[in-house]
């Protein structure tokens, strides 16, 4: 972590850690104007050289100077916090995830007022490590557990928290999922892994391809990291690595290099923008996957939905866009875009048969695996043709549903008669989320063809 100059030294003892002045007496306006153009923490104070609000930044001068435009001073949620601020500091980090979990630290430790008068009605999100677990999981929760965890947070953001848990899970490979595992029981050795094993985000604890002491290793380096302390967390790893080559241990000497190249390159690819979810569900996404096991009277596991969407281009240009919810949230990684290329004019049953025999052909489906649901846009129409590209394939469909618009109707493949929800029920707005983000998705590579009129990222 890299302190900004205008940084002052600490406070003698006795003086509180928010009422430190700076050195420089430049009206705030001025001094952004030198801030980096990095990821970071700004900290805003008052005339007394109290901390009143502490944000991340991904550039730390753009952010930072947008306080001090004319907007800033009469939109509602900034415009008393405008008037207040007398002075302003940085603290540079390494990345933005870096810069979000030091904002988290600061604010849980100096608690400045606008940080607690600008929160919206929901409580703060934390990030949440069952510790009391064979194989502790990692979470995004608003209400943690007073005991058997270790809490992170508050943070400022849910959707940054939530993108940033993605991006750490590239490099910890921790599990995310509600599975109560047992090394001791035989049966986790049938289980079938989910999406994120197969992308390299997780060891699968869940079908014991990893020892629980090697596991809490993983979540012990977590720890260090979450706990600010990086650079020693590198070492450790470097002189673990280098202790199992010359015992031999090969393989565990190489597991430990690839973390460490992973965790050196965090700043390159830690970047939140791409990674954050937003905020599309307005009740427990739990709920709502419980409630479509109950009304589609689904026996396995039930934790990624896939939705597929067709939209047209000026009514030429067919695009169709592939979303993926991993445990009722977005899960961008999983996202794909596909530029339709045999049919010719508007023709969606067509359309949904070419996006499904590109998806699911075998060599796809052996590094992608099938999602537990898989929600077609549309009527008895497209979920026909989503069926018979799947007999073509010679593969049998993952659970399959459609989701007819008008009557937001649930066409089923094993009735004739669709399944009526009621508009409140929670699994009914999970599909409803996970169709109006291919909706999103699809628009925005429509929005990519016009600017761009290019298929530079177009799926195989």
């Amino acid at each position: 972590m890299n302190v900004g100059n205008d940084i002052p030294e600490p406070a003698e003892e006795g003086t509180p850690a928010d009422s430190v002045r700076s050195s420089d007496t430049r009206p705030p306006k001025e001094k952004v104007r030198d801030f980096p153009d990095a990821p970071g923490v700004y900290l805003m104070k008052d005339e007394q050289g109290r901390v009143i609000y502490i944000g991340k930044a991904k550039s730390l001068k753009n952010r930072a100077s947008s306080y001090f435009t004319d907007a800033a001073g009469v939109e509602r949620r900034t415009a008393d916090l405008v008037t207040q601020i007398a002075d302003i500091d940085f603290l540079e980090a390494e990345s933005e995830v870096d810069a979000l979990l030091m904002e988290a630290r600061l604010i849980k430790d100096i608690q400045p007022k606008f940080n607690i008068d600008l929160k919206d009605d929901k409580s703060f999100p934390y990030l949440q490590i069952l510790t009391n677990e064979d194989f502790p999981r990692v979470e995004f929760t608003r209400e943690p557990l007073d005991r058997g965890v270790k809490l992170y947070g508050p943070f400022a953001n849910a959707g940054a928290l939530r993108g940033a848990i993605q991006i750490l899970q590239r490099v910890f490979r921790f599990r995310t999922c509600t599975l109560d595992i047992d090394e001791t029981d035989s049966k986790w050795k049938w289980y079938r892994p989910c999406l994120l094993y197969n992308i390299n985000q997780c060891t699968a604890p869940c079908n014991l391809r990893i020892s629980k002491e090697e596991y809490r290793n993983d979540i012990n380096r977590l720890k260090l990291f979450l706990d600010g302390k990086r650079s020693a967390l590198l070492k450790e790893m470097v002189r673990e690595m280098q202790e199992a080559s010359k015992s031999l241990e090969f393989e565990k000497a190489a597991k430990l290099r690839d973390e460490i190249v992973a965790l050196e390159k965090l700043n390159l690819r830690g970047d939140l923008e791409t990674h954050e979810q937003p905020e599309v569900f307005f009740v427990d996404p739990r709920k709502g996957l419980a409630s479509l096991k109950r009304a589609l009277h689904i026996e396995h596991e039930l934790r990624s939905i896939e939705g597929i969407d067709i939209a047209h281009l000026g009514g030429e240009d067919t695009v169709a866009s592939l979303v993926t919810f991993l445990d009722g949230i977005p899960f961008k990684p999983g996202y794909r875009r596909f530029k339709i290329k045999t049919v010719e004019g508007v023709d969606d049953f067509a359309s949904i048969r070419e996006v499904i025999l590109r998806r699911f052909r075998t060599e796809r489906v052996e590094d992608w695996p099938p999602p537990d649901l898989l929600l077609i846009d549309g009527g008895k129409g497209q979920v026909s043709a989503a069926l018979q590209a799947f007999y073509e394939l010679g593969e049998r469909p993952p659970t399959m549903i459609g989701l007819a618009k008008r009557e937001e109707e649930i066409i089923l493949t094993n009735s004739n008669e669709p399944l009526r929800l009621s508009r409140h029920n929670a699994g009914l707005r999970l599909l409803q989320a996970v169709r109006d983000e291919a909706h999103r998705f699809a628009r925005h590579y429509h929005h990519l063809l016009r600017k761009k009129n290019s298929l530079g990222d177009e799926a195989g």
